[in-house]
């Protein structure tokens, strides 16, 4: 996999994994929303084919979400096990190391 930022060049991708069951699938896709700095969500099923992937916008919140949530749930109830894929935005610009030197 490739990761291209597309951004101002002073932020990079990192890209997780997370291997659950179906009635996890849901809350698991909340909880790391909730921890910030998620760009992008992929679900895949157990032969590695994508389910339903979307995009997380910093503003993406509430009505917006109902349908991508309604999908979720969908998949969540017709699978065993899936793979959750995260693209995590990480800021390279903020070093504390380079700040003390003045």
């Amino acid at each position: 996999m490739t990761d291209d930022a597309g951004g101002n060049g002073n932020e990079s991708n990192a890209r997780e994994g997370f291997r659950v069951t179906g009635d996890k699938v849901v809350a698991t896709i909340k909880e790391l929303i909730h921890q910030g700095n998620v760009r992008h969500v992929v679900i895949k099923n157990d032969e590695g084919r994508t389910l339903i992937e979307f995009p997380v916008s910093i503003g993406l919140a509430g009505a917006v979400l109902l349908p991508v949530w309604a999908g979720v749930g969908a998949i969540a109830a017709m699978v065993t096990h899936c793979t959750i894929e995260v693209e995590r935005a990480t800021d390279e610009a903020s070093d504390p190391e380079d700040e003390d030197d003045a």
